[in-house]
């Protein structure tokens, strides 16, 4: 067992100490961040301008719906469901699979953005639909993994639904609400600004029916699921991890109206396709479990030109597989395995080494994130002021900054460093350097920006509260860790100029080069 493994299992409730986190209300004042008709369900309607073909960009300016939130979740019961795809190409079907203890409820697609300020448009709704409460979980005992196994409850098309990422609501009849995440893909994204949701890791996290990779029903990390099924509801609000770490990022890009398009790393695991000749692909605030595969081909897209930008930490940590789960399985690629310190155990050990489910860095089949993301995964749980030290560098433009000046809890929870010896590509400057102490140990969290001989340009933040910080300071941002409007302004100006510039190609033909740093930074260490 690693030792981030022991920290975060002492007990169910501790992951990240977010699991307990409530976005209920997450829009409210988010200026402050600086459809298609049912196939076989209930009759349903379309707001205007939902069948137009557009691109993303174009839903900036349209008006937009503010009642969007969750009023009231009730117990967990009241209402929950879960897709058949985790990602739908634009017009595809997409199957819902819902419980409820309510005698009807309607469903809500709601497609997030800017649009001035609401955040959200109403994108399609259903009509009334019978509800039912379906039979209980099963659990795979050779895996521990939780499997709903719903029948599925309506189908809808997604015709006229422009790509992006959507919140699906279920609206029960007795006033409770449940959030069901869906991604409408791009499936080009040449020229444009590619952005990465993360669905495995919101995955692994999920404890909906008592499991999940971090611990099992009875908290216990040695009782944790060895794989884990897209095939139940995601819990607490239905898109917890969406709305901390991904939903803040897709307002702002939205509202810069650059070029967007949207994908997953479950997607970039199968094809690659929208990644040729992008102009940027951003990983968002929180994504840990990737696939060999998608590694390589995010890889193999810096390598022809494609920036890359990693607003958070904890990037590409774990090495997972996507398996059908059961023989016949309609969804292909449905369960996250992921066997983490029991790696012996993996069906893989020791016949094929990279495909073993552990950290990126161990062994076998060892390769640290670092020589993707530029810096190393080191510590949880931390909270430290991040502290700027190249002021001067072009991604701090126009945020007033000196060097040594701090921002307040802006580091944390989880954090990663430049690390000496690791692989690294270079050119690579360290922008800022964060001292601070993890478990009694002094380090540094790090910022880091470096270039490679394609023009990309790849930018990593080092700390996983960067896209939440985009709302810090406003009464939508929940917990925000005691940041501040101060760290709110400097952290979406920092940001509005990593996508502007990367938007622009590779990096290095249009904007300085990095200057190499670590070996002063850490010459005493």
């Amino acid at each position: 067992m690693s030792p981030r493994d022991t920290q975060e299992h002492t007990s169910a409730g501790d992951a990240h100490g977010l699991a307990r986190r409530s976005f209920l209300g997450l829009c409210a004042g988010a200026a402050g961040l600086g459809a298609a008709a049912a196939c076989d369900g209930p009759a349903a309607s379309r707001p205007p301008h939902a069948a137009d073909g557009h691109r993303p960009e174009a839903e900036r300016d349209r008006p937009g719906t503010r009642d969007w939130r969750i009023a009231s979740l009730g117990p967990p019961d009241a209402v929950a469901g879960y897709t058949d795809r985790v990602s739908v190409a634009p017009g595809e079907e997409c199957g819902l699979h819902v419980s409820t203890t309510a005698s009807s409820f309607r469903v809500s697609a709601y497609r997030v953005g800017w649009y001035g300020g609401a955040c959200a448009r109403l994108v399609w709704r259903s009509g009334p639909v019978p509800g039912r409460r379906q039979p209980a979980a099963r659990l795979l005992p050779a895996t521990r993994t939780v499997r709903a196994d719903w029948p599925r409850t309506l189908a809808f098309g997604t015709d006229g639904w422009p790509e992006g990422a959507y919140l699906i609501r279920l609206d029960a009849d007795h006033g409770h609400q449940r959030y069901v995440p869906l991604i409408v893909r791009s499936t080009h994204g040449a020229g444009r600004t590619v952005l990465l949701h993360a669905p495995a890791t919101w995955q692994a996290y999920n404890r909906w029916g008592g499991y999940s990779l971090y611990a099992g029903d009875s908290g216990a990390y040695a009782t944790r699921s060895l794989a884990v099924s897209f095939d139940r509801p995601y819990d607490a609000n239905g898109a917890e991890k969406f709305l901390v770490y991904e939903w803040a990022l897709v307002v702002l890009a939205e509202r810069l109206g650059i070029p967007l398009a949207y994908t997953t790393g479950t997607d970039l695991h199968r094809d690659a396709g929208v990644l040729r000749g992008a102009a940027a692909l951003v990983g968002l605030g929180h994504d840990e479990y990737w696939t060999p595969e998608q590694r390589q081909r995010v890889t193999a897209a810096r390598d022809a030109g494609t920036n890359v930008a990693f607003l958070g930490a904890n990037t590409c940590f774990r090495r997972v597989r996507l398996e059908a789960g059961e023989a016949g399985e309609a969804g292909s690629g449905r369960t996250v395995v992921c066997y983490k310190s029991s790696y012996r155990s993996d069906p893989c050990y020791p016949s094929r080494p990279a495909q073993v489910t552990t950290d990126f860095r161990q062994s076998p089949g060892a390769d640290p994130e670092s020589s993707l993301t530029g810096v190393l995964y080191e510590g949880y749980p931390v909270d430290a002021p991040y502290v700027v030290h190249a002021a001067g560098h072009w991604l701090y433009e126009g945020t007033g900054v000196r060097p040594g000046e701090s921002f307040d809890h802006l580091v944390g929870v989880e954090y990663d460093r430049v690390t000496p010896g690791a692989p690294v590509p270079g050119p690579l400057e360290i922008t800022a350097h964060s001292p601070l102490v993890c478990a009694g140990n002094r380090s540094h969290s790090d910022s880091a920006y470096y270039t490679v001989p394609s023009g990309a340009g790849v930018f990593a933040t080092g700390t996983m509260r960067w896209v939440e910080a985009l709302m810090a300071g406003t009464r939508e941002g929940g917990r925000d860790h005691g940041m501040d409007g101060r760290a709110r302004a400097f952290v979406t100006r920092t940001t509005e100029n990593v996508l502007r510039a990367f938007a622009e190609g590779p990096a290095a033909r249009h904007r300085p080069a990095p200057h190499p740093n670590t070996r002063e930074l850490y010459a005493a260490g």
